[in-house]
């Protein structure tokens, strides 16, 4: 009996002894976010926020120009490629790319355009469009890179064009060759085809004419690329005209309460100089009133005691 009692005494202090593994743990408080500061709540200085923006951007920037980068080295793959497999994996590739690079691109210009929204007025305005100047800039620049670079490439891949065609029809005029490198209307592909069917080099011609074919759709990629990088520097173009109306404004209107405050300035100090001369003009008249009338009262006196004399004691 002596050991059954014992036995159930350890039992229950092991059952009433917390687990230090599950209750202290559910004991412990979270830490919000805000009370280490990682948190974007309503304490977070506006500045910091401008600046961690900035950065982000300029970082993402950063990732664009590589991508650009990318670009080239897949544009330059295409043209050196020795067989249709490695030509068709390369395009597959350059596809995504660009893609990827289209889509960054349209989020940075949109999330400038967020960064410009608040800078207006204010103590730290000078410090944000000096930095969002930064940003635009930088974004403009690689624009401007990415639209070199498929111009570049689009000059060579026409004058791959060129050389295939000449493959098929040697003797072709400038004007075929211009049309069959255009491709206007698909009438390129029409003069392509006739050429073949006079061509003595039938596996040749053949070859040329896919590589023809796949260098169009190529071409016809650079121009939607062009067109689409295009509008977005003259969406930041103009972003930038309006930013400098906006600033041209806020200095103006600055420069408007600075003259009027010069203005109140001189009329105050005029004012004051009026109520100074007014109040001395007062005390002027207010002296010349009490002298006149100490004179008045004296000449009064006098014709009294002359029309008055005081008779003496002694000729009483």
């Amino acid at each position: 009996m002596g050991r059954d009692r014992l036995a159930a005494l350890r039992a229950q202090r092991q059952n009433a002894t917390p687990d230090p593994g599950q209750g202290a743990y559910e004991m412990q408080a979270h830490p919000s976010p805000s009370a280490n500061g990682t948190g974007n709540g309503a304490g977070t200085d506006p500045l910091s926020a401008f600046y961690a923006e900035a950065t982000a951007i300029q970082d993402s920037i950063q990732d664009f120009d590589d991508n650009v980068t990318r670009v080239a080295e897949f544009h330059s793959r295409s043209l050196n490629a020795l067989d249709d497999a490695a030509t068709q994996a390369n395009a597959a590739q350059l596809e995504r790319l660009t893609d990827e690079t289209r889509q960054l691109s349209n989020s940075l210009a949109n999330r400038i355009r967020a960064l410009e929204k608040p800078a207006g007025a204010g103590p730290d305005a000078q410090i944000r469009k000096n930095r969002i100047d930064v940003v635009r800039t930088k974004f403009m620049a690689t624009l401007q890179r990415y639209q070199d670079v498929e111009r570049q490439y689009r000059q060579q891949y026409r004058q791959r064009v060129e050389r295939q065609f000449k493959i098929v029809k040697p003797d072709a005029t400038p004007d075929e060759v211009a049309a069959v490198v255009n491709d206007d209307q698909g009438g390129g592909g029409q003069i392509f085809a006739q050429a073949l069917t006079s061509s003595n080099r039938y596996g040749d011609s053949r070859a040329a004419y896919r590589e023809v074919q796949e260098r169009h759709q190529d071409i016809r990629r650079i121009e939607q690329t062009l067109g689409e990088l295009a509008q977005l520097f003259n969406d930041m173009a103009t972003l930038l005209g309006e930013q400098e109306e906006k600033i041209d404004a806020i200095e103006t209107a600055a420069a408007g309460v600075a003259h009027d405050t010069e203005g109140g300035q001189k009329h105050t100090e005029v004012a004051v100089k009026h109520a100074r001369s007014a109040r001395r003009k007062r005390w002027i008249c207010f002296w010349l009133t009490i002298i006149i009338i100490l004179i008045a009262v004296g000449i009064g006196v006098g014709v009294y005691f002359s029309q008055h004399p005081i008779k003496s004691s002694s000729s009483t």
